[in-house]
Formats: structure tokens, C-alpha cells, sequence
């Protein structure tokens, strides 16, 4: 276990074995002290990382720089968080889920096994911002199984993506989203299904395997 003296970790915080903690990270001190912290063997907090107490995360979970990952959020193994993003509180992360850098995942977000946020994805959990009642009817986005969202993709609050969808690159969604669409624009619309999808390149393979199987 490699721990920077220039990284602050709270008593408490249980790293697994292998697990680094690199300069100027914050680990367990914001938020309730009496919340557990929990790391399994092989994490990689890098520079600037900022993880409140009542986080639990798995084997091999992994950080880029300046991220932060709020309290009461629980993560799968094998799980990335790449630099500048944010995790807030209350949220399930899933095992070999890969979050790319400068995403929003609010409260009550739900990403499922092998879920995959591009970069600049923002999820959203507020109906009405600053509403008298706003806590009381927030809503998170829910991210099926192996779903695949492009950059810049934006999804509306109590919004779910089908497992194994895929949603185009700046799209908005405003409605639920069926398992295996092809999902595109402003507001969002299927196209087609993954099934229809080919590769670019014009190599004889399809991208993903059939929704039949």
C-alpha cells in the first residue's frame, strides 16, 4: 500500500492491500465520521481525489484527478472515475462500470454492471430546480446494464436507459429508453436498434452481439 504524506486519510479508512493514495487526495474526512469508509485491494486514488466517509468502493477502483465521490455511494469492483467528475451522494454504482472525465452523476443515480458514461455526460435528478419541494421529488437516472451514453449526452431526471442501449453522442433524453435502441438527438429519438448497427470501417463485424443472444 502506497499512501503520499501529503494526502490526508481519516482514521478509519480501510484500504485494501495495493491500494495508492497519491498527493493532496482527501479520503474519509468530509461528511459523517462515524460512516465507514472502504476500499478493496488494488485502488488508485490519483492527485486530488476527494472521497467523503460512507463511501464504499471495490477491488481495483480507480480515479483521475480532481474527482470527487460523495457519501452513501456505493461501487462495484473494477469501477473508473476519470478526472474532473463528480459523483454525488446516495448513488449505486455497479461492477466494471467506466465513468470518462468532466461527468455530473447526481443523487439516486443508479449505473448498472458495465454501464459506460463518455465524456462530459450529465445526468440529472431535479424535475423543477429550486422548487419549494425540490428534495422530495428529485429523481435519478437509471443506466441499464452494459447501456453505452456518448459525450456531451444529457439525460432528464427518473429517466432509465435499456441495458445494452446506446445513446448518440449530444443527445438530450427526455424519456425512457428501450433496451438495445440506437438513440439520437435533441430531443432524443431511436433510430434503430443495435442489431442494425455496422461497423464504420467497413470491416465484416457488427459493433455488439445480437440483441438475441
Amino acid at each position: 500500500m502506497t499512501v503520499s504524506p501529503l494526502a490526508v486519510v481519516a482514521d478509519g479508512v480501510v484500504l485494501g492491500e495495493g491500494s495508492t493514495v497519491e498527493e493532496f487526495c482527501i479520503v474519509g474526512r468530509s461528511g459523517p465520521a462515524s460512516e465507514k469508509t472502504v476500499f478493496g485491494d488494488g485502488a488508485t486514488l490519483r492527485s486530488h481525489t476527494v472521497v467523503y466517509a460512507g463511501v464504499t468502493a471495490g477491488a481495483k477502483f480507480q480515479t483521475g484527478h480532481h474527482v470527487l465521490v460523495r457519501e452513501h455511494t456505493t461501487i462495484g469492483d473494477d469501477v473508473s472515475v476519470g478526472s474532473l467528475s463528480v459523483v454525488e451522494h446516495t448513488v449505486q454504482i455497479g461492477h466494471r462500470v467506466r465513468v470518462h472525465s468532466h461527468c455530473f452523476v447526481p443523487e439516486f443515480s443508479v449505473l448498472e454492471d458495465d454501464a459506460w458514461l463518455g465524456p462530459r455526460v450529465t445526468l440529472t435528478n431535479a424535475p423543477f430546480p429550486r422548487c419549494p419541494d425540490v428534495s422530495a421529488c428529485m429523481k435519478g437516472v437509471h443506466i441499464g446494464r452494459a447501456a453505452r451514453i456518448g459525450a456531451n449526452v444529457t439525460i432528464l431526471p427518473g429517466v432509465r436507459i435499456g441495458e445494452r442501449a446506446l445513446v448518440g453522442a449530444g443527445a438530450v433524453v427526455t424519456k425512457d429508453v428501450a433496451p438495445g435502441a440506437v438513440v439520437v438527438g435533441n430531443a432524443g429519438r431511436q433510430v434503430k436498434t443495435i442489431d442494425d448497427l455496422l461497423c464504420p470501417a467497413g470491416l465484416d463485424h457488427r459493433p455488439y452481439a445480437s440483441l438475441s443472444e
